[in-house]
C-alpha cells in the first residue's frame, strides 16, 4: 500500500510512504497533471520501502524531467542511477543504428 501527502511552501512535495508498486505510477501522474506548469515538484521518499523496475524506471524520468527525489534510500538510488544509465545506453544504441 501507498501513502501519499501532499505540501506546498514555494515547492509541492509529495511525501511517499510504503509500498510503491506498477499500479501506483498512474495515481502519481494524476497528481502532477493537476500542479501548476513550471512549479518545483518534490518526492520525499524517506519512507519508500519496496519499489518494483516499474516505479524505478518512472522515478528515473520523473528526476530526468526535473521533479527532485528527495531522502531516497540508497538501495533504491542506486537502482535508479543503474535505470538511468540503461537508458542513456540504450537511446545511444537506437543513434548510433539509425
Amino acid at each position: 500500500m501507498l501513502r501519499i501527502e501532499r505540501s506546498a511552501n514555494g515547492e509541492v512535495v509529495f511525501t511517499l510512504s510504503g509500498r510503491m508498486q506498477t499500479e501506483n505510477i498512474g495515481q502519481v501522474q494524476q497528481l502532477l497533471a493537476v500542479e501548476t506548469p513550471g512549479q518545483q515538484l518534490v518526492f520525499n521518499l524517506r519512507d519508500v520501502t519496496l519499489v518494483n523496475q516499474d516505479v524505478v524506471t518512472f522515478l528515473a524520468h520523473c528526476e530526468a524531467s526535473g521533479i527532485k527525489l528527495e531522502n531516497c534510500p540508497l538501495h533504491i538510488r542506486n537502482w535508479i542511477d543503474q535505470e538511468k544509465c540503461r537508458i542513456r545506453r540504450s537511446r545511444m544504441q537506437k543513434r548510433n543504428t539509425n
